[in-house]
């Protein structure tokens, strides 16, 4: 049997531009060189993580601007068009991210830096989707020839972690990004990479997040560029450096499940660095405890999945960085299905998410499977204020 091949390269410390070229350009060629999967003449759409505007190399929220030039340089040298396109998460501006980081830069250095937000939105055809058989994303996105996702090694609060296959989110319309949560975030998300088909997928994993990410995690530099063609096996690979196995993380286990790649150790030829040579465990969202607030009631069911859990603790983070951690005393927030505290009167309990029993939930029920961070917080501050957070 033919495994996939995933390659790891190391990069110095901190590093510049010319180590990260010379990163990225080894990962590509040993994972089968870029001709595998560009031609010339071919529009090429790279599309890095601008999920908002933390820019901060270090603080490892947005895909670094020299990978993603990294490979636009490759791509131009094989003779193709690099356009880098993106649109940051629910109501965040694209623009902004570009402005504050070294995108702008880039494209003061001529490359196609594009903010996807500012072009024509069109419906893609899903042909086998479970949850969606047509999805809004943007015209550069089905003029694209090949795609390839240059995604930021993080610890998501709903998905496990976020790489290959979740990044690709940030080609969807803002309404579609809020769907994908309110129908099934980890079947929609394959269902998308399924109908997009990335030809080659790259992973910045040079500062990533442990912890309570994909914006409050604890930065980690791990100095490390990831790349293969299976998107599910380059996803997995990842999940193992930072001691994840594939069952943990949903969308992989999904995709894999699906026969898109695989996630099986003994299926994957990992070429470069081995995974035991550049190990590192992360912390898990929900090791996470830096949030902790006396008279607030959390209670999780056996039915909760992680995330639910997860992105209600997101959105405790999202009402910190709000100043709005005073509205939680008094508050119960349930999810799953555990037996709701007798204490509890009706007006201060907020149950989260599909998993919840339709006759326990409650007037401030917040739906969807997970639900978005936004919708949570409002639910738990009432009229009291607005929630600040807007991003997925």
């Amino acid at each position: 049997m033919n495994k996939s091949i995933v390659s790891i390269v190391k990069t110095p410390q901190n590093p510049i531009y010319e180590h990260i070229f010379s990163a990225v350009e080894r990962a590509v060629d040993l994972a089968g060189g870029i001709r595998e999967y560009v031609k010339p003449g071919q529009r090429v759409l790279i599309n890095p993580s601008w999920v908002t505007a933390v820019t901060r190399k270090e603080q490892a929220v947005i895909t670094l601007p020299e990978v993603s030039r990294a490979v636009a340089d490759i791509v131009k040298n094989a003779g193709a068009r690099p356009i880098i396109a993106e649109s940051s998460a629910i109501g965040i501006d694209s623009e902004k991210v570009i402005a504050e980081s070294g995108y702008q830069k880039l494209r003061n250095m001529g490359y196609e830096v594009v903010d996807l937000k500012n072009t024509e939105t069109v419906m893609i055809p899903v042909p086998n989707g479970k949850i969606f058989k047509e999805i809004q994303s943007f015209r550069p996105v089905q003029e694209a020839d090949a795609i390839i996702p240059v995604a930021k090694l993080k610890t998501h609060d709903q998905m496990e972690l976020t790489m290959s296959i979740k990044k690709l989110k940030g080609l969807l319309s803002d309404k579609y990004k809020r769907e994908f949560h309110q129908q099934g975030v980890f079947q929609a998300c394959v269902d998308w990479y399924e109908a997009i088909s990335p030809r080659l997928c790259v992973v910045d994993a040079v500062y990533c997040q442990e912890g309570l990410g994909p914006i409050f995690g604890k930065p980690v530099e791990m100095d490390l560029i990831v790349a293969g063609s299976d998107g599910v096996a380059v996803d997995a690979v990842c999940g193992f450096i930072v001691g994840f196995d594939p069952e943990e993380v949903p969308i992989t286990r999904e995709a894999a499940a699906r026969g898109l790649g695989v996630a099986k150790k003994e299926e994957i030829e990992v070429v470069g660095e081995s995974i035991e040579s550049v190990y590192r465990r992360f912390m898990r969202v929900l090791e996470d405890e830096r949030i902790k607030i006396e008279g607030f009631n959390l209670v999780y069911g056996d039915a909760t999945c992680t995330g639910c859990r997860m992105g209600i603790m997101s959105s405790l983070f999202d009402m910190k960085e709000a100043d709005q951690l005073m509205y939680l005393p008094g508050v119960a927030v349930v999810t799953g299905d555990p037996e709701i505290p007798e204490a509890v009167a009706q007006q201060d309990l907020v149950t989260v998410g599909r998993c919840v029993p339709r006759e326990k939930r409650s007037q401030r029920h917040v739906k969807g499977c997970p639900p978005n961070n936004l919708d949570i917080v409002q639910a738990i501050i009432g009229d009291r204020d607005r929630a600040e957070r807007r991003w997925e």
